[in-house]
């Protein structure tokens, strides 16, 4: 499949993505509970600013602002008829950014489209449908792509049912499709599945990249990464790790993130050297991070994983979430943990 994000992936080892929507934008001005993806015609300076802050940094693939673009997280703000209106916008804004970059600098950059999961859960749990569900992710996916983005990219996911109808939908544009899911709970998703388990699932949907975003912390995300990695590697199918910036704390009444642009370094080396092909950050990570992402891979070759390495520096995965060796294999005990975050 040709395509202007398999080319440039076959250009060069590896791509850095970006990082953080939210957490960049609150410093902006943006208010707990407000949703972002409004500021895309509210306020599209500032999504400007997000994406060409990235892009300097080192970025050549972002993400666009509309996470939350379906119609059901909308009518959480009575925006649920702005579907259309709000993703089309997104993606027009993340496309503007890497078209002015590419003018000044001559870099160029890929455009994802950023599908979360609806925030509902499915029958017979909630009243979530599969049929309803793929309605509404073909309806931004749709909207994604009239507003120009070069892929689709499905992410934090924790069930098996949303994966299948947000790449279903995804995949009816014909643009390549991503998938990730969110490993919070002792190595599992909130729903249970562990990293195999999704790697073998994104496989048999014929996903252009899989992997995992948001969760813990770099070590957890990097734990979760290698549960999959012998699946996609199996298959031929690029790997993206997206993590954290460190773990969350609430400090003075608001959520900081411990990692440093050093820690992130020290992660984006160890997931180039697992294998990874699209590595970025997620909630916490600043323009900054990734800065320091691009020049550490940048400066070093790519090597062989140490993980004995990677946990001295990363620190220990679910070092404060109880396991078991039954959290892993069959889900007995053990699975007690953080309920996937937004891409914050």
């Amino acid at each position: 499949m040709s395509s202007k994000f398999h080319d440039m992936l076959a250009e060069r080892s590896y791509l850095i993505a970006d990082g953080a929507t939210g957490t960049n934008l609150f410093g902006r001005g943006l208010e707990t509970g407000y949703p972002p993806e409004l500021w895309n015609v509210e306020r599209p300076d500032d999504i400007l600013w997000l994406h060409d802050s990235f892009l300097q940094a080192g970025s050549n693939l972002i993400l666009t602002n509309s996470f939350g673009g379906t119609s059901f997280r909308l009518k959480l703000h009575d925006a649920q008829d702005r579907v259309e209106e709000l993703n089309h916008a997104a993606a027009v804004n993340a496309v503007t950014a890497v078209t002015n970059h590419r003018d000044k600098t001559g870099i160029d950059a890929i455009v994802a489209g950023s599908i979360g999961p609806t925030g509902e859960l499915f029958e017979p749990l909630g009243a979530l449908t599969p049929d309803s569900a793929c309605e509404a992710f073909t309806k931004q996916a749709s909207a994604l792509s009239e507003g120009g983005v070069d892929m689709l990219w499905v992410e934090t996911m924790s069930s098996t049912e949303e994966v299948d109808a947000a790449v279903t939908a995804a995949k009816t544009t014909g643009l390549p499709v991503a998938v990730t899911m969110t490993f919070d709970t002792a190595s599992r998703t909130m729903m249970g599945i562990t990293p195999q388990q999704f790697a073998e699932q994104a496989v048999a949907l014929g996903v252009d990249v899989l992997g995992a975003n948001c969760g813990i912390g770099p070590a957890e995300l990097m734990h979760s990464m290698t549960g999959m990695t012998a699946t996609a590697l199996a298959a031929n199918i690029p790997m993206v790790a997206k993590g954290n910036c460190g773990i969350p704390a609430y400090v003075e009444g608001a959520i900081h993130y411990h990692g440093t642009p050093e820690l992130m370094a020290s992660y984006a080396l160890f997931a180039r050297d697992a294998g990874i092909s699209i590595i970025g950050g997620c909630c916490g990570t600043t323009p900054a991070h990734v800065a320091a992402m691009s020049a550490a891979l940048a400066s070093r070759p790519a090597g062989v994983l140490d993980e004995d390495d990677m946990q001295a520096v990363l620190g220990t995965p679910w070092a404060d979430v109880q396991t078991s060796s039954d959290a892993t294999d069959d889900g007995a005990g053990g699975r007690r943990g953080r309920r996937g975050r937004r891409r914050s």
